[in-house]
């Protein structure tokens, strides 16, 4: 209070000072003037400020005990109030961590639980995919069967209807009357099998070789439609055109 009271004084006695220069001072220099005035109050303050030294407010020792524990009460209270913010909000992160803690944990759980589950069930995973997919080959190679069952009957009777054996012959013909043994000549779909079972098997080396059982006219049959082809250096060969490729 005694600091306050002195502060308030001297702002006074510089207004003072101030209203005093400024009915002194000639109208055409009034804003220069008013500002040395106060540069110079403001150069003695504080050389005043600078030298003077602190007066103590009072040399009574009880005062100034009195006036150290309420300063020391104020600063105690302080930070009871600091420490007090500082352990709820340390209570409050523990909590955080704590709830993060656990629910680390559990997802820590439920992960090891699903890689126990997938290591568990692999190998049935494994063997059902490989049954079903057996099973699914299996299936497609009696449905392909059964349809080449089905192609060769119907190319069978085809071929018999327009492309019969020759009627003189029968199943046994003698060529140019020769003294040598009959020779028994394919139907047209055995030669198609023939060469279709040549190209699949072997089709790097598809060629068959024409004999005596393969009846000429079948052959330019097979040739003139382009349905097969002469080997290019032994016209005794032959091959099925790939329609495949």
């Amino acid at each position: 209070m005694e600091c306050n009271n002195i502060w308030k004084e001297l702002e006074q006695c510089q207004s003072k000072i101030m209203l005093l220069g400024i009915e002194t001072l000639l109208k055409s220099d009034t804003k220069l003037a008013l500002l040395m005035l106060q540069w110079k109050a403001l150069t003695v303050d504080y050389q005043e400020c600078h030298e003077r030294s602190p007066e103590t407010i009072s040399t009574n020792p009880d005062v100034l005990l009195e006036l150290g524990k309420e300063e020391l009460q104020k600063v105690k209270n302080d930070l009871e109030k600091v420490l007090s913010a500082v352990c709820s909000k340390n209570k409050q992160l523990e909590e955080d961590l704590e709830r993060e803690q656990q629910w680390y944990e559990e997802q820590e759980q439920m992960l090891n639980t699903l890689n126990r589950i997938e290591e568990e069930t692999k190998p049935q995973v494994e063997q059902l995919y490989k049954t079903r997919g057996l099973e699914e080959l299996r299936n497609k190679m009696l449905q392909l069967k059964t349809y080449k069952k089905e192609l060769l009957s119907a190319l069978g009777e085809f071929l018999d209807e327009h492309f019969p054996l020759p009627q003189d012959s029968g199943s046994a013909i003698k060529r140019n009357f020769s003294s040598e043994p009959a020779v028994e000549l394919l139907a047209l779909q055995d030669i198609l099998e023939i060469l279709i079972n040549k190209l699949m098997t072997t089709p790097h080396e598809p060629y068959v070789t024409i004999n005596e059982s393969f009846w000429p006219p079948y052959i330019e049959l097979l040739l003139r439609f382009g349905m097969a082809l002469r080997h290019p250096e032994d016209p005794n060969r032959m091959r099925l055109e790939a329609f495949h490729k």
